[in-house]
């Protein structure tokens, strides 16, 4: 049964960073092309990044200089490392395998 777990969202103040994470038991992130996204209330769910199991990375042109996506094959799990980050990147967010599994999300709201 795979299940993906996120964490390391939380409050943080315009301009701060935070780092995601996303454990991921009974696959392997270093098997599929994983990816983050992301979602708010009343809206769609958007792409954030994504990583091949080749390593190659593209993202979302709000997402391009200010996000990084990693994975570390040892620990079966992949990150999202956020910078410079603005209101408009409040949402919850969620990390997938591309194979219709997702995790439940964690939120991040950026606010002073």
């Amino acid at each position: 049964q795979v299940q993906l777990m996120e964490s390391g969202g939380e409050l943080v103040q315009p301009g701060g960073s935070l780092r995601l994470s996303c454990v991921a038991s009974g696959m392997s992130v270093g098997a599929n092309n994983m990816g983050w996204y992301r979602q708010v209330p009343g809206k769609q769910r958007e792409f954030v990044a994504a990583i091949s199991t080749l390593q190659y990375k593209r993202y979302e042109d709000f997402a391009q200089g200010r996000f990084a996506i990693s994975r570390d094959d040892d620990k079966n799990s992949i990150y999202l490392e956020m910078n410079n980050l603005k209101s408009e990147d409040t949402a919850l967010y969620y990390c997938t395998d591309h194979a219709n599994h997702w995790g439940r999300g964690t939120q991040v709201t950026v606010s002073s």
